[in-house]
């Protein structure tokens, strides 16, 4: 389990991270969303004990990451501007790998070379595409077998096939590993086929944390025709997100499981009523209120 607690993080008196609280539970796939700035690639930092928080706590299974060698022999890690050493070729970089994670698989570096066949191991990582680089990145990282996996843009320039692949391959680590994997993304749509639990961030702060069961199970969108023309009054303690009509049909989006929702509207005898699958998109929009203009830019 990954746990950041009340963490502060400022650059020249810019607070970055402003009291930022998260928990990632083991073996989740958690994602965490939020615009340019708000701090995705900061915590990240902090989470592979790259940086050092000026106060609060990160641990990963109760365990400060910072200056732990031990801990980050537990963790790989691909950032948004990939590190590697200078005129090194994917095949230099396995040998540093291998060195320093404990569980490094050869057998499984060789496995994947099939895959990731357009990356040549021996030319220098420089030199190719940025494509092929994130590809050079995740054949590494897959290899070390590592308890967490921090992926930060992780499939920014892959093909749509290579995207599938990659994502295909981390969702069976999970699988049969029980890896933990926090992935870092701006896109909500992105995500929202492989996480199961997601965070968003604003400026510095997590605005909400909650898995995608209880985000979906506690939301409803319904599509409804009431037999009179003007909306009926509903019960103060229905909690109404958003209302848009387009003639007689009216698109609601109502706080509650499924079954309550359904239920109390049929009250009204309504010539139509149908429940929509809701987007985590759409979820995030109305759960959210509006509270943060940045939190509305990604979400369009």
């Amino acid at each position: 389990m990954i746990e950041v607690k009340d963490v502060v993080k400022t650059f020249d008196g810019f607070a970055a991270l402003d009291d930022l609280t998260l928990t990632v539970p083991a073996g989740s796939v958690y994602g965490l969303v939020g615009p340019n700035g708000a701090g995705k690639s900061t915590i990240l930092r902090h989470i592979t004990g790259i940086y050092r928080q000026d106060s609060g706590r990160v641990l990963v299974d109760g365990q400060q990451v910072y200056e732990n060698p031990a801990v980050k022999a537990r963790i790989a890690s691909i950032p948004d501007e990939l590190y590697y050493f200078l005129s090194a070729s994917t095949k230099d970089m396995m040998r540093f790998y291998r060195g320093f994670y404990p569980r490094f698989d050869q057998k499984r570096y060789e496995e994947l070379k099939g895959i990731f066949s357009v990356v040549k191991e021996t030319r220098p990582i420089r030199r190719l595409s940025k494509g092929m680089q994130k590809q050079s990145a995740f054949w590494l990282a897959l290899c070390c077998h590592p308890d967490y996996l921090v992926l930060d843009e992780p499939v920014d320039g892959l093909d749509p096939v290579m995207r599938r692949q990659v994502w295909g391959l981390l969702m069976n680590d999970v699988a049969e590993y029980g890896t933990t994997v926090l992935v870092s993304s701006h896109n909500l749509r992105e995500l929202e086929d492989v996480c199961d639990h997601v965070g968003i961030l604003s400026r510095g702060k997590v605005l909400v944390e909650r898995s995608l069961s209880d985000l979906q199970g506690n939301t409803v969108k319904v599509q409804v025709v009431f037999q009179e023309k003007e909306l009926p009054k509903f019960p103060e303690d229905m909690q109404i997100l958003h209302t848009a009509q387009t003639g007689r049909l009216t698109t609601m989006i109502v706080r509650g499981t499924n079954e309550e929702v359904i239920n109390r509207l049929s009250v009204y005898a309504p010539l139509l009523l149908e429940a929509l699958p809701l987007s985590l998109e759409e979820i995030f929009i109305y759960e959210l209120g509006g509270e943060d203009y940045a939190v509305r830019e990604i979400m369009v």
